[in-house]
C-alpha cells in the first residue's frame, strides 16, 4: 500500500515542549553540546592532548590540560567562544533554524528568546557559519542559476535598473544538484561569465554527467571532459529523456520563499550565508530533528565570526 503520510514521514521531529524538556536550564545545555563536541571525553582545543582535567574549580573554564596547562571550555575553539549568551539559548536557536525550512528571520528569533534583534542577527549569523560551500558532488548533476531581488516594477524611481543605479540589479546565485546523493551546493556569482560557471562546475565535480539549460557560459565544459546535455527553455523544452534541470529548479522555489516570505531582502554583503543555510539545511533534511541539531553544533567547531569582521 503506497505511504499517504504527509512530508517526509519517516524523520522523527521534536515539539517545542520536548526541546524545552531536553534544555530545562544551562547546565543541561552545557552536557549536550559536550557531548557532541566531546563524545569519547573532553579534548584540549590547543594541543588536541586527551590528558584532561575536569571539574576544575573556574567560574568559566571547567577544564585543564596536563599537557599545555591551558584552562578551557565547552565554547573555546567554536563560534561560541566570545558569546556572553547562554547556551541553553544556542540550544534553542539551533532547534530553530533547523526547523524553519524557509528560514527564519532575526525578528522571530529575538521574540522566541528574548534577546535583543541586534543580538538575535549576529546569532543566526554564526550559526549559519555551520555551513559552507565545500559540498562535492558525486555522480550526474544538474546546473542551473538564479536571480535574487526585488521586481524592478516594485522599486522606489531612484532604484530602478533604468536609472542605473547599482540596486536595481539582481544578484546572480549558481547552484547544482547531485542526482546520486541529492545533495545540493550553491554561492553567489558575479559577474555570470563562462569563467565563474565553469569554474563552479569544474571545482564541485570531476568530469561528469552535466544537465544545465542552453547558457553559453556552460559549452566550455565539453572541452574540459565533461558530457553536457542541454534543454531550451526558451522553446518551451523542459525535459528531454533524462536532461532536465528539475531538480536544482525545486531548490531555487525554496530560496526565493525564503527570500520573498521570511526576509524579504538578503543583502549582497551576506548573501553567501543565506544561500549556504537553505543548501545545507537542505542536505540534512533526511535526518531526525536532534541529529540535524547535533550535525549543526558539531560544525561550530574550529570557527570563529567576530562581530566586527560581520560588520566590516
Amino acid at each position: 500500500m503506497p505511504q499517504k503520510a504527509p512530508g517526509k514521514f519517516y524523520r522523527k521531529g521534536l515539539s517545542w515542549m520536548q526541546i524545552t524538556t531536553m534544555f530545562p536550564d544551562e547546565a543541561t545545555a552545557e552536557q549536550w553540546f559536550i557531548q557532541q563536541r566531546w563524545p569519547n571525553g573532553p579534548v584540549c582545543p590547543h594541543c588536541q592532548s586527551g590528558n584532561v582535567q575536569s571539574g576544575a574549580k573556574h567560574k568559566t573554564m571547567p577544564y585543564r590540560c596536563r599537557t599545555c596547562r591551558k584552562r578551557f571550555s565547552v565554547r573555546v575553539g567554536t563560534v561560541l567562544e566570545n558569546s556572553r549568551l547562554d547556551l541553553r539559548i544556542w540550544a534553542i536557536a539551533i532547534y530553530i533554524q533547523t526547523t524553519g525550512l524557509k528560514g527564519t528571520s532575526s525578528m522571530k528569533l529575538y521574540r522566541d528568546l528574548g534577546v535583543t534583534q541586534k543580538t538575535a542577527w549576529y546569532l543566526s549569523h554564526r550559526i549559519r557559519e555551520t555551513w559552507d560551500d565545500r559540498q562535492a558532488m558525486v555522480g550526474p548533476v544538474e546546473v542551473d542559476e538564479t536571480y535574487l531581488g526585488g521586481k524592478d516594477k516594485n522599486k522606489h524611481a531612484n532604484k530602478k535598473i533604468e536609472r542605473g543605479n547599482a540596486y536595481g540589479v539582481k544578484q546572480a546565485v549558481v547552484g547544482m544538484k547531485s542526482r546520486t546523493t541529492n545533495q545540493i551546493a550553491a554561492q553567489p556569482v558575479d559577474p555570470v561569465s563562462a569563467t565563474t560557471l565553469q569554474r563552479f562546475v569544474t571545482t564541485k565535480t570531476d568530469r561528469t554527467q552535466v544537465y544545465s539549460d542552453t547558457h553559453r557560459g556552460y559549452w566550455g565544459l565539453r572541452k574540459q571532459g565533461y558530457r553536457l546535455e542541454q534543454v531550451n527553455h526558451s522553446a518551451g523544452e523542459y525535459v528531454r529523456d533524462m536532461a532536465h534541470t528539475n531538480g536544482i529548479e525545486s531548490f531555487w522555489a525554496l530560496l526565493k520563499r525564503g527570500y520573498h516570505g521570511t526576509f524579504h531582502k538578503m543583502s549582497v554583503k551576506h548573501l553567501h550565508r543565506y544561500v549556504n543555510e537553505f543548501a545545507g539545511r537542505h542536505n540534512i533534511r533526511e535526518e531526525d530533528t536532534i541529529a540535524q541539531m547535533s550535525l549543526i553544533a558539531q560544525g561550530l567547531v574550529g570557527k570563529q565570526l567576530p562581530y566586527r569582521d560581520l560588520i566590516a
